[in-house]
C-alpha cells in the first residue's frame, strides 16, 4: 500500500510539472495574441465563452464540468491580465452577489472596484475609471432592476456579456448555534426571499433590514446574538460561520447581471438580442 501511494504521488508530481509548463505556454500565446491585436481590448467575451464551451464538451471526467469551468475561468483571467490589466466596477460593498457575479465572469485577474450605487457603477465605466461595469438587471423572484433599465436608455456603454448567478442565501453568525440568535440582518430582498425558512427555524428573531447583505454581515459580526443572511463570500469577509446553507424559499432564484463596456460582443453562435 505505501508503495502504491508513493507511485501515485510521483505521477501527480510529474503531471504538475507538465501542467506548469503548459499553462505558461498558453499564457505566452495569449500575450502574443494581445500584442498582435490592432485594436480592441483584451476582454473578448465571445471568445472566452467559446473556450469554456470547448472545455465542457471535451470533459470526460472524473472532474465535474462545473469544476473545470471554474478552473478555466481563472486561467483565462490570468492570461487576460498579461494582455491588459483591467479594472471592473460593480455595485458594492465587498461581499455581495454583485461581487460574486464579477468574479464568475472576469475571475480574480482584474481590479474589482466597488461602487456605492448603480449610478456610480455606470459613471465609472463611462468616464474610463473602469474598463467595464457589472450591474444587476433582473431577478427571477423580484423582477427587473428599475434603475439599471433607466440608465441603459441614456448610457453610451454597450452590453457585451451577461452573467446569470444563482442566488444562494446562507444564514451566518459568530456563534456555532442558532439557539441564541435574536436578530437577523440582511437586505430587504434577501429577508423576503427567506421568510418561509425564517418563520420555521427562527420565528422569534427580529428581522432587521440593512443597506446590503454585506452590511448585514458586518453588523452581525459585531454582535453575539445576531445573524445575517447573504452569500458565502460575505461570511468569508467578515469571519462568520455558516449555520444554514441555501435557505432561500425558491431554489430556482436567479439574478441576471449585464457586463457593460465600450464595445459590443462579437458573434458567438449563442447570442441574445
Amino acid at each position: 500500500m505505501p508503495d502504491d501511494i508513493a507511485k501515485h504521488r510521483a505521477e501527480i508530481d510529474a503531471l504538475d510539472d507538465k501542467l506548469v509548463g503548459l499553462l505558461n505556454e498558453r499564457a505566452a500565446h495569449a500575450a502574443a495574441v494581445g500584442a498582435l491585436k490592432s485594436k480592441g481590448g483584451a476582454y473578448r467575451p465571445e471568445r472566452e465563452a467559446e473556450v469554456l464551451r470547448r472545455v465542457a464538451a471535451a470533459n470526460r471526467g472524473p472532474l465535474a464540468s462545473a469544476v473545470l469551468l471554474r478552473l478555466y475561468a481563472e486561467i483565462i483571467s490570468a492570461c487576460r491580465a498579461l494582455e491588459e490589466p483591467l479594472a471592473v466596477a460593480y455595485l458594492g460593498p465587498k461581499g455581495t452577489f454583485s461581487e460574486m457575479a464579477l468574479g464568475k465572469q472576469f475571475g480574480a485577474g482584474v481590479e474589482a472596484l466597488p461602487c456605492a450605487s448603480i449610478d456610480e457603477v455606470f459613471r465609472s465605466a463611462e468616464t474610463g475609471a473602469a474598463a467595464y461595469a457589472v450591474v444587476p438587471v433582473e431577478n427571477s423572484t423580484d423582477g427587473a432592476i428599475g434603475r439599471t433599465l433607466d440608465l441603459l436608455l441614456a448610457t453610451p456603454l454597450k452590453i457585451c456579456a451577461e452573467v446569470v448567478l444563482r442566488v444562494q442565501q446562507n444564514l451566518m453568525a459568530k456563534r456555532a448555534s442558532m439557539k441564541s440568535i435574536r436578530k437577523v440582518y440582511s437586505h430587504p430582498q434577501s429577508l423576503a426571499q427567506c421568510q418561509g425558512w425564517l418563520s420555521q427555524h427562527l420565528p422569534r428573531a427580529e428581522r432587521i433590514p440593512a443597506a446590503s447583505n454585506a452590511e448585514g454581515a458586518r453588523l452581525a459580526a459585531k454582535e453575539q446574538n445576531a445573524a445575517a443572511i447573504g452569500p458565502e463570500v460575505a461570511a468569508e469577509r467578515y469571519g462568520l460561520r455558516i449555520l444554514g446553507r441555501s435557505i432561500e424559499d425558491d431554489p430556482k432564484n436567479r439574478t441576471r447581471f449585464l457586463v457593460l463596456g465600450p464595445h459590443d460582443a462579437g458573434v458567438s453562435g449563442k447570442d441574445r438580442t
